[in-house]
């Protein structure tokens, strides 16, 4: 009876887990610190994609930023190979690829995201990428 409790509390454990995991991928959280690239920034903002050779998603994530990026004036996408530039990724704590970071026109970190963004969400915190330098520049 005591190993059915266990394998029963064990199944429900991992069994959440994989939601809250699965709830969180390409979900974009903020953070604060400026990256370093090496590489000219976009004029208005820059979307910075940590890909590895072999991983399927930074593939569709690419199409996506890249699609982002030409559709708005003034915003680079960038991508960067994660096992070669390992200082940026001990760095900003990029954990599994592909990871996304939308940087302001400074390089400050607006918004981060750990697994495949939806289109529409690469849009929306591009728009706070945006807008909070335009409204610094109007002393807001």
């Amino acid at each position: 009876m005591t190993g059915f409790v266990v394998l029963a509390v064990t199944l429900a454990a991992g069994t959440l887990g994989g939601f809250l995991l699965r709830a969180r991928a390409g979900a974009f959280r903020g953070r604060d610190g400026a990256m370093d690239l090496g590489e000219p920034l976009g004029e208005r903002a820059t979307l910075v994609q940590f890909s590895t050779a072999f991983c399927q998603p930074c593939r569709a994530t690419r199409r996506v930023l890249a699609e982002v990026a030409g559709m708005v004036p003034g915003v680079r996408h960038v991508e960067i190979d994660a096992e070669s530039r390992l200082d940026l990724v001990r760095a900003h704590d990029v954990m599994r690829t592909p990871t996304v970071f939308v940087l302001d026109k400074d390089g400050t970190i607006v918004k981060k995201a750990s697994g495949q963004p939806r289109k529409a969400d690469v849009i929306a915190a591009l728009a706070l990428a945006v807008d909070s330098r335009s409204q610094q520049s109007d002393g807001m």
